[in-house]
């Protein structure tokens, strides 16, 4: 259910643009625990001059391999959103060679009445599908 949205440097071709998409997706559903049909991405390309991240005095260097990602989604747990910063830069580094220094990750997160798959309702809010908010929630105020 995670909405994301992908912001790379133009130049790679689909092969490689296929395999980001899917090392990401894999990471959001093992780190967050979602059904694999629960799919939503969308991915930006830019050419170079458009897309800007220095290293907020970490000293990373980055490379034409910059990798934004942003994830919208209902609260989930702190060690859940760790799990899925280490697993999509794992995965990009093993499949695509992407530097951890090229990843950056950015998580938004928002309610049940805040989504809509179709049809012009709030499935999660008409029982349409399953609401786990409370549960999510519960777990973030344990910690």
């Amino acid at each position: 259910m995670p909405l994301i949205t992908i912001d790379v440097i133009r130049g790679h071709d689909e092969d490689y643009l296929v395999r980001l998409l899917d090392a990401i997706h894999d990471a959001v559903v093992e780190a967050f625990d979602v059904p694999f049909t629960d799919r939503y991405q969308i991915l930006h390309q830019h050419e170079p001059f458009e897309l800007r991240a220095l290293d907020t005095g970490l000293g990373y260097t980055r490379t034409q391999n910059l990798t934004i990602i942003k994830v919208t989604s209902k609260p989930r747990p702190t060690e859940a959103k760790q799990r899925l910063y280490e697993k999509i830069t794992t995965y990009l580094g093993d499949r695509l060679e992407i530097s951890g220094e090229d990843v950056i990750v950015s998580i938004t997160e928002n309610t049940s009445a805040d989504w809509s798959f179709g049809q012009g309702r709030a499935q999660f809010l008409t029982g349409e599908l399953p609401d786990d908010t409370q549960n999510a929630q519960d777990k973030v105020a344990e910690k």
